[in-house]
């Protein structure tokens, strides 16, 4: 049996999706820069898209801008902002993606940005009266944080931080590539400047994504040339990847309740079972409250071949994440748990389910980690 766990690294792309896709692989070709009759057939193609993606978000379409996925559209809002809206400080926490933190690392190491980090709390949740004292004690600032971390799953309320950050006058950015097609967003109810989007992580095509900017404020083009996504963005467009990405969405829209409780019963009975099953387990995060429901971090009991639990897991079939050094073979180990202060001797998996996933497959991945286990505690009393 195959099994595929690691929906939050990648999604598998949606028959439908393709469906919409092909034509403009093929007989829609033309560049939609192109004034003749083939450039005008995908150039329209490209701005109903985007008018699609406007409606779910309850946005502009001239506040979207397509990008090549979530790690450009994160550049482009954290460095823009800096270079064009004159913030000389940005906050940020320890357990965000490196698409984040290493382009502010970057930032403050070419003397452009202060960079302070919120504290945590012991589950990793962002603590928000250190995020005011911060944003009180320093000038105008960037402040970026993920709504779900892509790692424990743990969700951050945009609407709170949006306020904060309103009474100190400081920009928003959220990286939401994990939540988005996966929640609601109404943006007209939420004081942010930027979000971010790859449609990979909804079963659309990879390599493409969107910025939200908000049109209150203006910056200038990360990436020169064309005068493409009205001069914000040069280079040809991904056509029917952004095509890809507009039907995934509306998809996603369209089905989000059910797959929603499909989900969220899934990863309960899952914790149900590792909790029956395997003796010590614990999990990183939230687990089950105030987290993403598609996202489910394990801490396994100490074992002599942590370093091999990934790799047999594989062997069974079972496609999941590492969470650490012990289970991914990376010298550093997960700097998410480490921000947590988690136990990283001990190895930690990322199961991420989707709307594919079943119980049957649940139920087999916990057999097979009861076959492991039980290995190893014969092996022990030998």
């Amino acid at each position: 049996m195959k099994v595929y766990l690691d929906n939050a690294a990648t999604t598998a792309l949606d028959k439908e999706v393709l469906d919409e896709m092909l034509p403009y692989m093929t007989d829609f070709f033309g560049n939609p820069s192109s004034i003749h009759s083939f450039g005008r057939k995908t150039r329209t193609a490209i701005e109903a898209a985007r008018k699609s993606v406007a409606k779910s978000l309850n946005v502009s379409p001239s506040e979207i801008f397509f990008t090549s996925g979530g790690t450009e559209a994160d550049n482009m809002a954290i460095r823009c902002s800096i270079h064009d809206l004159g913030l000389k400080h940005a906050i940020t926490s320890r357990i965000e993606h490196h698409a984040v933190m290493h382009t502010l690392e970057a930032l403050e190491h070419e003397g452009l940005i202060k960079l302070s980090y919120v504290n945590l709390t012991p589950d990793g949740h962002v603590d928000l009266n250190h995020l005011e004292q911060l944003l009180k004690e320093n000038e105008r600032t960037l402040v970026s944080l993920m709504h779900a971390n892509n790692e424990i799953g743990n969700l951050l309320s945009l609407e709170e931080v949006g306020k904060i950050c309103e009474k100190y006058d400081a920009i928003f950015h959220s990286d939401t590539v994990q939540t988005m097609a996966h929640y609601a967003f109404d943006l007209q109810k939420i004081n942010i400047h930027f979000i971010t989007c790859a449609a990979h992580k909804f079963h659309g095509p990879k390599g493409v994504g969107f910025l939200y900017v908000n049109g209150k404020i203006k910056i200038n083009p990360l990436i020169y040339g064309g005068s493409q996504e009205r001069n914000m963005r040069g280079g040809t467009e991904n056509l029917y990847g952004i095509i890809g990405l507009a039907k995934a969405l509306e998809i996603a829209n369209r089905d989000l309740e059910h797959h929603q409780q499909q989900i969220t019963g899934l990863k309960k009975h899952m914790v149900e079972q590792l909790k029956a099953n395997i003796k010590g387990v614990e999990f990183n995060g939230s687990c089950l409250d105030n987290c993403l429901y598609t996202v489910l971090s394990v801490r396994f009991p100490h074992t002599e071949n942590a370093e091999m639990f990934l790799f047999n897991l594989d062997i069974a079939g079972i496609a999941a994440s590492g969470g650490s050094a012990c289970t991914s073979g990376s010298d550093k180990g997960s700097h998410v748990l480490a921000g947590i202060g988690a136990d990283v001797t001990r190895p930690s998996v990322r199961f991420s389910f989707s709307k594919h996933s079943t119980k049957e497959e649940v139920d087999y991945t916990i057999s097979k980690l009861k076959e492991m286990f039980k290995f190893n505690e014969v092996k022990q009393e030998a």
